[in-house]
């Protein structure tokens, strides 16, 4: 099959709307991470903001603290695309964030031995507004 990068917008469009969060996965998946080409199109890329959503969204499907490793974000800049895999204590995970839009989805393996059994999480970066003081209302 040979990758269409158009879809990255039928992803965005899922990613924002879509209601069950395996079908927004499993159309990434199928439509993008397993093509080569998809990966080559970006470089590789720290992002403190996404790993610290990793950190907290997986201590909280898991319910205590949780080692993550091997979180190796790429970020497509000409689609403002960050994509990663990573390791939840051999569980295997991974991570989409439009970072125009501010919305992302992870998904991680339930179980070690992986089962089919995928824990999923949408989040999206609030803006912090500044407080208005008495002086703002003039």
């Amino acid at each position: 099959m040979i990758m269409n990068i158009d879809r990255l917008q039928e992803l965005k469009q899922k990613l924002t709307n879509e209601a069950d969060l395996s079908n927004i996965w499993l159309f990434y998946m199928d439509n993008f991470a397993d093509h080569s080409e998809f990966t080559e199109l970006g470089e590789p890329t720290y992002n403190k903001y996404l790993d610290g959503v990793i950190h907290k969204t997986c201590q909280q499907m898991f319910g205590r603290a949780i080692k993550i490793t091997d979180f190796f974000p790429i970020y497509i800049a000409k689609y403002h695309l960050f994509h990663a895999p990573f390791q939840v204590e051999r569980r295997i995970g991974g991570m989409i964030y439009f970072e125009d839009i501010k919305i992302g989805l992870i998904a991680v393996s339930a179980d070690y031995p992986p089962t089919d059994v995928v824990k999923y999480s949408r989040f999206s970066e609030i803006f912090q507004l500044p407080t208005p003081n008495r002086n703002d209302l003039n």
